[in-house]
This record gives structure tokens, C-alpha cells and sequence, in this order.
């Protein structure tokens, strides 16, 4: 996530370059993994296509989806809209590799050279492409050396088939080994990293972010609704008697934490008649750097109301209120990190940061041994 100033964003038309590329995104991707009803939670052929219009209508241009979605269906789902619309050569086309897709084939998954080629070609064939926009790492494969990860991707960027790589659901000190490989290396360094990021889960913040930042790696948040929690349908009244679509996978965030976020979004969305879910999605854009909300959506309707956070407005107040209330406690380094003014300049100030006296160290005149 780069390091600059960027203007508020209102319209899916208030494009994005990508990280340190010069791929123009829209602020909001339209997310592709509920297209197909393969799953309970998916979305049939004829409605995956209206969300589909519904968004190149509005001027968005950045569709994410997957291999392993809806067994495939999803990236046939998006190919043949696009080859039917004739718009292909106007869209970010990103989808991800890792998911086996081959019962009982220890190669037929994960980020190995075997595993990672045949899932590209794939991958093409469904969406009925030549080249795909964003290749994305689904998950860090701890069975792969990186290095047999990033020189496979850098054959098919060469060989013309991948534009952009990046990584989704990786630990950061994984994601900056990488991306320091492919530099050294003069390999296709990564532009982007995809993590889960909401008002309910903020914990990236300890050292995701400031290593997209220093990096150059924008931001690609999938669930920034949580998975639905923060539309508001889960109360604390209804939560015993919810049967979530995704099962324990929502069921895992009904903590009074997460209900106290709630509050918070319910009110400030009163305050602004408007609905919870657009506040959610407007703090998400108001973030540093503008990380990109991943927005799916099972019905039209639905896709419609999220895509209206593009125009809620937060207050500096408003927006003071939800940090208070998400704020993730800090973790290790950064608590321990607070003790570094003190020891580098106690008692003085640097860029602007006041240090008290470091207790152990000397006074002006003192002796030191």
C-alpha cells in the first residue's frame, strides 16, 4: 500500500493504481466466490450475471474470483459474461491458484511449479481467456519453497499468460521474504496482498499494513462485512437461534466484542439514514492508502445496497467513534516498540515524537562506563 495522499472515493470510476503498477483498479472489486450453487450461499447463473452488469454499469472494472470457487463455476460463470458481453479487454480480471481441484492428487493443489502451471491453464480455459490480469497465491504453501513460487509465476508473466501477482492470506514476514526474492532476483515483484479486513478484524494493522506501506503492496479486503455480521441480521436477541449460511465460520464472531463494533455501526448509521452494512464498507475506504473492499453479494439487491457505501460520508467524529470502538488491542512488538523513543531520545522530541527520560541512562554531566 504505497505511501501517498489519495483523494476521497465516490464512484467506481474514482480509479486506483494498484500498488507500485500502473494497473488502474476500482476502489470497490466485485468479488465472484457466491457466483454458482455449488454451495448453499451461491448465487444461480441469471442473478450472478445481473450483480455482474449491475457493477460494469456503475464503471467497475476490477473482478476477483477463484479456481476453487463453486468448483470451478465461478471463473466459467465470469468468462462467459465476459465473452458474451465483449467485455474483456475492459476488465481486471484477477482469480487465484492453490485450491485442489483433482480428488486424491497430492499435486493437485498448493503453490508447488506442477500444481501452480496447471492451474493457470485451467483457470484460462474457463474463463476463456488468454492472460489473466492479477494471479493470486490463495494461501501461503508451507510445503513450497517460495522461491519455486515466485520463479513459476515469473515464467507465466514472461510467457504472457499473467500480467500482476500478488499474495492472499500470508503472514507478512512470508510476504516481504518474497517480495524482497523477486527483487533481488529481478523476478515480477507482487503489487497487491489480499486479507481478510474489517471493522471486526483489524489485527493486520500490527504489521501488515506498515509492511504494505514500506513494500508498496496495496490492500485487497475480502469480508469486509464479516461475513454478514455487520449488516446487522446478528443480535445479540437472534444469535441463538441463527443458523448462519456459513456456518461456524460467522457463528466464530458472535463475541460481545463484535456486537459492541456493532452498536457502534447500527448508530452511526441511524445518524446518517443510512444502512450499517455502507457504514462498514465507507470506514473501510476512509483507511490509509484506500484498501479495496472485496464485495460479493447472492442477490442483485444485495449488491446494490453494498455498493451505495460509496456514497455515505463518514464524520471525523463518526470516524473517531468506530476506531474507538474496533480498535484491536496492541500486540507484543508494538506495545514493547513503545519504549524506543525513550531509549533512542529520552527526554527530547524527534519528528515531532516527545520522549520522557530513559531512567537508566545518563544526565547532562553524568558519568558513564
Amino acid at each position: 500500500m504505497p505511501a501517498r495522499q489519495l483523494p476521497p472515493v465516490h464512484a467506481l470510476t474514482d480509479y486506483l493504481t494498484l500498488g507500485r503498477s500502473g494497473l488502474r483498479v476500482s476502489p470497490v472489486s466485485l468479488g465472484a466466490m457466491t457466483f454458482g450453487e455449488e454451495v448453499v450461499w451461491g448465487a444461480d447463473v441469471k442473478t450472478s450475471e445481473a450483480v455482474l452488469e449491475s457493477y460494469f454499469e456503475r464503471g467497475g472494472n476490477f473482478i476477483d474470483t477463484a479456481n476453487g470457487y463453486t468448483r470451478g463455476h465461478s471463473e466459467k460463470i465470469v468468462g462467459d459474461y465476459l465473452v458474451r458481453t465483449g467485455r474483456r479487454e475492459r476488465t481486471v480480471l484477477a482469480t487465484k491458484f492453490f485450491a485442489n481441484m483433482y480428488a486424491g492428487d497430492p499435486n493437485g493443489g498448493g503453490a508447488g511449479r506442477k500444481s501452480l502451471m496447471r492451474a493457470c491453464h485451467e483457470s484460462l480455459r474457463r474463463l476463456q481467456t488468454d492472460y489473466i490480469d492479477l494471479y493470486w497465491l490463495h494461501f501461503w504453501d508451507p510445503h513450497t519453497p517460495i522461491e519455486e513460487t515466485l520463479r513459476a509465476l515469473d515464467d507465466l508473466v514472461r510467457a504472457g499468460k499473467v500480467r500482476y501477482i500478488g499474495f492472499s492470506d500470508t503472514p507478512a514476514w512470508k510476504v516481504a521474504q518474497a517480495q524482497t526474492q523477486a527483487l533481488l532476483r529481478g523476478w515480477t515483484p507482487l503489487v497487491a496482498i489480499q486479507i481478510e479486513y474489517s471493522l471486526m478484524e483489524r489485527s493486520h494493522e500490527a504489521e501488515m499494513l506498515p509492511m504494505c506501506e514500506e513494500l508498496g503492496l496495496h490492500i485487497a479486503a475480502w469480508s469486509p462485512l464479516k461475513s454478514g455480521m455487520l449488516t446487522g441480521k446478528y443480535t445479540r436477541a437472534n444469535v441463538a437461534a441463527s443458523k448462519p449460511g456459513r456456518g461456524d465460520f460467522v457463528a466464530g464472531a458472535f463475541n460481545e466484542r463484535n456486537f459492541a463494533i456493532l452498536d457502534a455501526v447500527i448508530a452511526i448509521a441511524e445518524e446518517l439514514g443510512t444502512s450499517p452494512a455502507r457504514v462498514a464498507i465507507a470506514w473501510l475506504l476512509t483507511r490509509p492508502g484506500i484498501p479495496i473492499p472485496i464485495i460479493g453479494a447472492r442477490t442483485l439487491e444485495q449488491f446494490e445496497q453494498n455498493i451505495g457505501a460509496l456514497e455515505v460520508s463518514l464524520s471525523p467524529e463518526q470516524l473517531q467513534r468506530l476506531d474507538a470502538a474496533s480498535s484491536p488491542p496492541p500486540d507484543f512488538i508494538s506495545r514493547v516498540g513503545m519504549l524506543a523513543p525513550m531509549l533512542m531520545h529520552g527526554g527530547m522530541s524527534v519528528n515531532g515524537i516527545k520522549a520522557p527520560p530513559f531512567p537508566m541512562g545518563p544526565r547532562e554531566g553524568e558519568k558513564t562506563y
